[in-house]
């Protein structure tokens, strides 16, 4: 005769009480639709840590660990244990893993047998980004795109000029900040944070601007192109303000600028996701952030002049939802 089940039981004893919690999450993760964040997590497992996992997946790392978190947040315990070179599964997260691991092969597996039917969605598309951006989250995001469609072709162009979509042959373009053309058809994705910031050798030569005027007797890099500015906007009071700049480098490259920065050859700004690794690093340094002015927009823009083909339809949708995952 069994025993009968005593409600008890599931508050006192952790692995059935993660049970009930795995049964809970499999419903709302059917409700938000994330399956990224699952795949995250058993890669991480499955690679014995989240840099394995990134280049496993070929992901960001920072998009695998929102991923984690989020997955976390949503299950209600933790289910990795992170340290510096392993990441290991709680005893919650191994009874997690046991039980999505076969329902996520399955949607995996019914995903590729759609892409399969999915024969009419083919030809080539060409796709333009600037140079950092693309190796960092298009290319990867246009590797899970080609899986899915396997009779589609796409070529990327990477370059920090904003490119003449007509001229190029471009079907899309991922641009960061205001477009030079708004003859483009635009939809916006996200928006990014603009820092200052400078190696700790030049501050601590020249000493740190505490408000933007002070950058008038700073040595600047400066960004080069049809389109630059010397001017760098921040918010003084409750307005934004330009500030000119001055300084005896420039480029078209937002790597050349990380570069020139790191060297100490001066004051520069980017997005920060551009020098989020040499900050962390201790590498650069970041200055202002009480006056940083509006976030940068990045948009996909594409000529108004022709109706997108189904791929290209397929590919923008794709490549929106996959940069906004990456980058919230």
């Amino acid at each position: 005769m069994g025993t009968e089940w005593q409600p008890g039981w599931i508050r006192n004893d952790p692995i059935r009480r993660t049970r009930v919690r795995c049964q809970h999450s499999e419903k709302r993760y059917a409700d938000v639709e994330r399956l990224d964040d699952l795949e995250a997590f058993l890669a991480i497992i499955e690679q014995g840590s989240q840099a394995a996992a990134s280049r496993h997946l070929r992901r960001p790392l920072q998009s695998l660990n929102r991923s984690l978190i989020a997955l976390e947040r949503a299950v209600g315990v933790e289910l990795v244990k992170r340290t510096t070179r392993r990441s290991e599964p709680t005893e919650p997260g191994r009874v997690f893993y046991e039980r999505v691991k076969p329902a996520v092969a399955e949607i995996i597996a019914a995903r590729n047998e759609a892409a399969n039917a999915r024969g009419g969605v083919s030809g080539r598309l060409k796709v333009g980004a600037p140079v950092l951006f693309a190796s960092y989250y298009v290319a990867p995001i246009v590797s899970r795109f080609l899986m899915i469609y396997p009779n589609v072709e796409v070529e990327l162009k990477a370059s920090d000029e904003q490119a003449d979509l007509l001229a190029e042959g471009l079907d899309i373009a991922v641009r960061i900040g205001e477009s030079a053309d708004d003859s483009l058809i635009a939809r916006r994705l996200h928006a990014l944070r603009v820092v200052t910031f400078a190696a700790p050798s030049y501050l601590a030569e020249r000493g740190r601007p505490k408000h933007p005027r002070d950058i008038l007797t700073h040595a600047c890099i400066l960004r080069a192109g049809a389109d630059a500015v010397d001017q760098w906007p921040f918010r003084i009071g409750s307005k934004q303000q330009a500030v000119t700049v001055n300084g005896r480098f420039r480029s078209n490259s937002a790597a050349s600028i990380r570069a020139a920065a790191i060297e100490g050859l001066g004051l520069a700004r980017l997005p920060l996701w551009q020098i989020r690794e040499p900050v962390e690093q201790g590498v650069l340094e970041i200055v202002l952030s009480e006056f940083e002015g509006e976030d940068m927009p990045i948009r996909l823009v594409w000529l108004p002049t022709k109706a997108p083909m189904e791929r290209t339809r397929r590919f923008v949708d794709f490549l929106a939802n996959g940069l906004k995952a990456d980058l919230l």
